[in-house]
């Protein structure tokens, strides 16, 4: 059917704290409302931790850390499991899976349980910070964290501890969230060591799939992916330039979600603000179920007064929406000659569509207009200055040893051709929006397959082969769920976005999509 017109590794040393040859060289130089489908599926342990919060029984660790962050949080806030117990809980998996995913590459242990007592202190006087009191979380390498080292991946900044938690991380520490640690990150989160999607860098080496260490975690909110998916964290909370944070909730089997540009304050973050693709960098976070999506989202969005790019927008309830008025579009593929999707992609996106129809969704086949031209005019602005842009980070922060995929020599092209190339993309945006209009939602493919095996060139360069990238440069909500598994067992995410502020409809289908099919899986243990 015709679519519609419209590396190099650093070993760790098998401790629970990475380290890295290398690093040590470098650093001298709808009719059916959400409602009713709200609760997922929850494994076993999950069940079993329900049951125990009925009977007042202590949790062991695979319940506790095997729940979702919400429901974490209502356990501590009802006294039956104290905050101490969750990080005790979340140390102890982070330690046992962290030398074979080498997914956390920095650690506060200290301040964490000091401030897990400051909670239980508090619970017992039944006073509470906020939503996500006594929730241990992990935050991706790439945003300042007050008083722990914060190097996004670059050798600049391998001693750098941060005045000030970004405002991201300031909102989830005021609602009561206790960092763990840090994940690893590409360098600036803008291409790691191999170039080829993975998470790697210098200083840490690089991270490895929870489902098969001989697999990619995708990038650049890797680590994050990796660890939560594995248990060593209740969330983590990365950023999205291109689809980091989309990518890693498809190869690691959890939920993502990029927000509308404009959403949450990106200040703190490495690679921050404002420029020519300040539209393309959102921040959000990642978490083994879609309910702490909904969770998180509405604590860090709205103005700092820093980022100008922030609107005061509402936040809808996406569990008022109303699935079966959605009208759905849908797609495999980015053109007629692009790259396609393993069949059992393929068929992830359809039984995900055929559950929407099936709810009453009007759905029709129908793809963004010149998804493939964009992303290749978006590369050659990227590009346009020599990445002079990139060159700007690297001497920020005093780097001397950039990671090996760091290029500056790409040729320049006249100003009068990047004027054009800036008027094309905005006219680009305009077609989108013309499309769009017809559909609250759309369907795709996260990927064209699973999370390839670490070094695997097969898909190098294949035209159209992102599918996450037309949403930056839209600037639209996106989020992957996951919906599928793939015959080597890793799992197939499947993605949905909607117009712009419209997170409610994208988390909704999400939320629906988790529920008929299951979601997160535990990887092997």
């Amino acid at each position: 059917m015709r679519e519609e017109e419209t590396v190099t590794n650093v070993e760790t040393d098998g401790g629970a704290e990475p380290r890295s040859l290398a690093r040590r060289a470098l650093l001298g130089g709808a009719a059916l409302s959400l409602a009713a489908c709200a609760a997922t599926p929850k494994p076993e342990a999950t069940a079993r931790a329900a049951r125990t919060q009925e009977a007042g029984e202590k949790l062991a660790d695979d319940e506790l850390l095997f729940m979702s962050a919400t429901r974490l949080a209502a356990l501590i806030r009802s006294g039956r499991v104290s905050a101490t117990e969750a990080v005790t809980a979340y140390y102890r998996r982070i330690d046992a899976v962290n030398p074979r995913l080498n997914a956390v590459v920095q650690f506060c242990r200290e301040r964490a349980y000091a401030e897990a007592a400051a909670c239980d202190a508090m619970a017992a006087k039944g006073q509470f910070k906020g939503a996500l009191h006594g929730v241990p979380m992990t935050i991706k390498d790439s945003f300042d964290t007050e008083g722990v080292i914060s190097t996004g991946g670059t050798q600049g900044r391998a001693f750098f501890v941060p005045p000030k938690d970004a405002t991201a991380v300031a909102r989830l520490r005021a609602q009561g969230a206790i960092l763990l640690g840090k994940t690893n990150t590409p360098e600036f989160t803008l291409g790691g060591i191999s170039g080829l999607g993975t998470t790697a860098n210098i200083l840490y080496g690089m991270s490895r799939n929870p489902y098969d260490p001989t697999r990619s975690t995708s990038g650049s909110t890797g680590g994050g992916g990796a660890i939560v998916a594995a248990g060593g964290a209740a969330f983590d909370f990365g950023s999205d330039f291109g689809g980091s944070i989309r990518g890693p909730a498809h190869a690691n089997g959890i939920a993502g979600i990029k927000p509308t540009t404009g959403r949450v304050p990106r200040t703190g973050h490495i690679v921050d603000y404002g420029g020519v693709f300040d539209s393309y960098q959102q921040v959000g976070p990642l978490a083994r179920r879609v309910e702490d999506l909904i969770t998180i989202v509405p604590l860090v969005a709205g103005p700092d007064f820093i980022d100008a790019a922030i609107q005061p927008m509402i936040w809808p309830d996406p569990r008022r929406v109303e699935l079966s008025r959605l009208r759905v579009a849908y797609y495999f593929d980015l053109a007629d000659d692009a790259a396609q999707p393993t069949p059992e992609m393929r068929a992830t996106v359809q039984s995900c569509v055929d559950y929407l129809a099936r709810l009453g969704c009007p759905v029709r086949r129908s793809r963004p207009p010149d998804a493939v031209a964009i992303q290749a005019l978006s590369t050659r602005l990227r590009e346009g200055d020599g990445n002079a842009w990139q060159k700007r980070l690297v001497e920020k922060y005093h780097t001397t040893v950039p990671g090996p995929n760091r290029r500056f020599d790409y040729p320049l092209i006249e100003t009068a051709e990047f004027t054009r190339l800036l008027e094309a993309r905005d006219a680009w945006r305009s077609r989108m929006m013309a499309w769009v209009k017809d559909f609250d939602l759309i369907v795709c493919p996260a990927a064209l397959g699973p999370a390839p095996k670490i070094g695997d060139r097969s898909a190098e360069g294949l035209r159209g082969a992102s599918f996450t990238s037309t949403y930056n440069i839209a600037g639209y909500p996106s989020g992957v769920v996951r919906a599928g598994t793939s015959p080597e067992g890793m799992p197939l995410g499947v993605m949905l976005t909607a117009q712009p502020w419209r997170e409610d409809l994208v988390l909704a289908a999400m939320l629906s999509i988790e529920a008929e099919f299951g979601g997160w899986q535990p990887p092997p243990s």
